[in-house]
């Protein structure tokens, strides 16, 4: 099954000519999975290779307008695209509590009805994710005033024996988001594909005396065979071992986690999104403002032993490699050493939009 991240926006606080506001998309066999939603994201949407009706779930890292203003307009886009008649699956979004309103008073406001249904999903922060005089409480919506096209959604609670929320488990994935501390409640998302079947093994089969056709897809999907000979074969007896899933984690802004739950479920991450908005000069600066810089990602990184670290959400000041001039010292090339000067030289990859990154298939 193929799998790829787009970065849509990988600039911080606004979006500019040389990189848009926040935005990534998860992209399994056609189907599109959008990771925070800045200013601006359907329009990058557009100049990209994606395709905004292919988009099923939507997850916002925390509530700065920099991360989720552009999803009413997305919303909108998606509904003026469909045309009138809609038969897919509700668009599931998660996000930190609030999200909902946001998204009724928008639609409200503007008189917008959409043609699909939508969910919205809240996971509720907790207390020391952000400093206290930043924690808001938000007034809920009346469920009776609802939007038409919004079906009732989860309240997700912190499980503190995991240290995480458990967003969904289906056949293929297990979502779960852990904490982040920034300005206001912040969080990660860890999208962990489940382990497949191992190939059959072909010399095994042959000597078993298992013919081949339909047993073979049997095995293959776990289901034991019974041959002429009234020999039983069960799956282990020819399949190989099972392949492990890959795990990609996607972080939002933030100057540390909280609790263990970040390092858990990052743990021997093959893609490792991190943002790094300053540089290591301007660490107390970004610390001040809940950002990181290359060496508190990389310092992370390391920690979890994720097999490649992607750094994002730049200061505008930091433009694309190719559009930086030599010999800046505040220059985009200089972020990137700071991090692998942490991971002894391994490689760090530095985001820009549009860039595709392919997470291959493990054997």
């Amino acid at each position: 099954m193929s799998m790829d991240v787009t970065f849509l926006g990988t600039g911080a606080a606004y979006p500019s000519p040389t990189r848009g506001a926040s935005a990534v998309v998860l992209r399994c066999e056609g189907e599109c999975w959008l990771f925070d939603c800045g200013e601006g994201t359907q329009t990058q949407l557009m100049k990209s290779q994606l395709k905004a009706g292919r988009i099923t779930k939507i997850f916002i890292t925390h509530l700065h307008g920099d991360h989720f203003f552009g999803l009413p307009g997305l919303l909108c886009t998606i509904s003026l695209q469909s045309g009138s008649v809609v038969s897919k699956q509700p668009i599931e979004i998660y996000g930190p509590v609030g999200l909902r309103d946001f998204i009724w008073r928008t639609m409200e406001l503007s008189h917008t009805e959409l043609v699909f249904h939508y969910v919205v999903h809240e996971l509720v922060p907790t207390a020391d994710q952000c400093p206290a005089e930043e924690l808001k409480e938000f007034a809920h919506v009346n469920r009776a005033d609802s939007p038409p096209k919004e079906e009732q959604g989860r309240t997700i609670l912190l499980d503190s024996e995991e240290n995480s929320y458990l967003l969904f488990d289906d056949e293929q994935f297990v979502v779960k988001a852990f904490r982040l501390f920034h300005r206001i409640p912040s969080f990660g998302f860890s999208v962990m594909e489940k382990k497949r079947p191992g190939k059959l093994n072909a010399q095994k089969l042959k000597d078993l005396g298992v013919p081949p056709g339909p047993a073979y897809g049997k095995l293959k999907n776990g289901i034991s065979v019974v041959l002429e000979n009234g020999v039983t074969i069960s799956p282990q007896d020819v399949l190989k071992k099972p392949i492990v899933g890959r795990k990609i984690c996607i972080l939002g802004d933030c100057s540390g986690v909280v609790g263990d739950g970040g390092v858990k479920l990052c743990f021997e991450a093959d893609l490792l999104i991190h943002e790094a908005t300053l540089d290591d000069a301007q660490m107390d600066k970004a610390k001040e403002h809940g950002h990181s810089t290359p060496q508190m990602a990389a310092t992370f990184a390391k920690l979890c032993r994720a097999k490649r670290l992607v750094l994002t959400h730049f200061s505008q000041r930091y433009k694309p490699v190719a559009l930086a001039r030599e010999g800046e010292t505040d220059g985009i090339a200089e972020l990137k050493k700071q991090a692998e000067s942490v991971l002894d030289l391994q490689e760090v990859t530095l985001a820009e939009d549009f860039m595709v990154i392919s997470i291959p298939i493990k054997k």
